[in-house]
């Protein structure tokens, strides 16, 4: 363990709230897509491939494979001006998006978004572990994780109704004549994104000083990542299995109530942004104080313990919600689910930045997001669409996979990060730390 104060500075609440902003702008970019494909699928002439690549090839891959280089950079450069450079790229990624009118131009530009979050979380885990000393590191990261559920929250609101907003009030816009009303939605929100989110913005994040001593050669963080496999494995394969499962959640949850239930699209949708805005951040803080607390009580493993517990309450919740017969119980059940889902993040990132020393936490940060995005994005919303059409006859056995999903990957993920405890201790508590 380190041997920082246990206080936070002024700026260091001040860099949070910055970075906790940007990642709700990131989150919003990246999940319009998903919300406005039908749409853009009837304007363009797109097929259900060509949309799977745009989220697949076009986002998760690029994302997380950039995510390794812009990892090395937060550990030799500066952190803000590669966070600023990023959300630069993907404010204006998705503000193109919006003149796209072909598959190419959106692929191009769906790369473009991916590119520059890249640079998000290796920079933002990297500058929050330096500004934090270990017994606040859980509610720091959690508080940086709300923006994924409140950016979340906002694009299942903005697919809801935007469209319909779009087609009444924002059918021209100057200099650009007419253009389609999903184009007016990623030109409202990449403008409004990048006015909030400026790089300007990300530069007055302070920059904490680096411990004294030379760049660690990618040879090195390759040996520490092999002499600690035991740790770093099952730590990352068991967060990437709860991410999974909440990823398959996301993808299908509109879905479900619409076949099982028979709502409408826009009830589905509002009925998610309101679950993920107001659920997710309570689940979320919840994850960060009680991680936090345990670290406190001398539980160095409080973080991984806080993911088991988030995993066996989405065992119960998640699996239970899709096999009840009325549509309120349902999304009753949806409110501990969505609790549940987000209370690991904050802790999965402080874990992340604690198993690393401190010249590799960005390199460290980026190898999570790649095991995290890559198992998530392939099996998540995928595990669920086989399990349907193999195993369950077709759409009406969708409630049927969602609950084997959850409970296969759940059970996954707890035994991995219970399997991962005794290792990280070790890791943790070397010396020189």
């Amino acid at each position: 363990m380190t041997d920082r104060p246990q206080r936070a500075e002024r700026g260091a609440w001040i860099a949070l709230a910055v970075l906790t902003l940007a990642n709700v702008s990131g989150f919003v970019d990246r999940l319009l897509l998903t919300l406005l494909v039908e749409p853009i699928r009837h304007d363009l002439a797109l097929t259900d491939t060509e949309v799977s690549v745009l989220m697949g090839l076009g986002f998760v891959v690029v994302s997380s494979t950039l995510a390794l280089p812009l990892g090395r950079l937060a550990d030799t450069r500066s952190r803000r001006a590669l966070l600023a450079a990023g959300a630069a790229v993907w404010n204006l990624a998705t503000t193109f998006t919006g003149l796209a009118r072909s598959f190419g131009q959106l692929l191009v530009a769906r790369m473009a978004v991916g590119a520059g979050e890249a640079a998000l979380q290796p920079g933002a885990i990297s500058l929050l572990a330096d500004l934090f000393p270990p017994a606040l590191l859980g509610r720091a990261m959690s508080v940086y994780t709300l923006g994924v559920f409140l950016g979340s929250g906002v694009a299942y609101l903005i697919g809801a109704g935007g469209v319909a907003f779009a087609e009444a009030h924002l059918r021209t816009w100057p200099l650009l004549g007419a253009v389609r009303p999903w184009q007016s939605v990623y030109l409202l929100v990449g403008l409004v994104s990048l006015a909030v989110v400026s790089p300007l913005l990300l530069l007055v994040v302070r920059e904490p000083a680096r411990r004294r001593g030379e760049t660690v050669p990618v040879r090195a963080v390759a040996a520490y990542v092999r002499a600690h496999l035991d740790t770093v494995a099952p730590l990352s394969l068991g967060f990437a299995c709860s991410s999974a499962v909440n990823y398959g959640i996301a993808g299908w949850l509109a879905t479900f109530f619409i076949r099982t239930h028979g709502w409408t699209a826009p009830q589905a949708g509002l009925l998610q942004g309101a679950l993920t805005t107001v659920f997710g951040p309570i689940g979320a803080l919840g994850g960060g104080w009680l991680s936090d607390r345990l670290v406190r009580r001398g539980h160095v493993d409080g973080p991984l313990r806080v993911g088991v517990v988030g995993a066996l309450g989405m065992l119960v919740c998640a699996g239970a919600y899709p096999l009840v017969g009325s549509a309120a119980v349902a999304a009753a059940l949806l409110v501990p689910v969505n609790v549940f889902a987000a209370l690991p993040w904050g802790p999965a990132n402080a874990a992340m930045a604690e198993v690393m020393p401190e010249r590799m936490r960005g390199q460290g940060a980026a190898l999570m997001l790649l095991v995290v995005n890559l198992v998530s994005g392939a099996l998540g919303p995928t595990a669920v669409a086989l399990a349907t059409d193999r195993l369950f006859g077709g759409p009406a056995g969708l409630r049927w996979a969602l609950a084997l999903v959850t409970v296969v990957g759940m059970l996954l993920a707890a035994a991995l990060l219970l399997v991962a405890r005794a290792p990280f201790r070790r890791t943790v508590g070397q010396e020189g730390r």
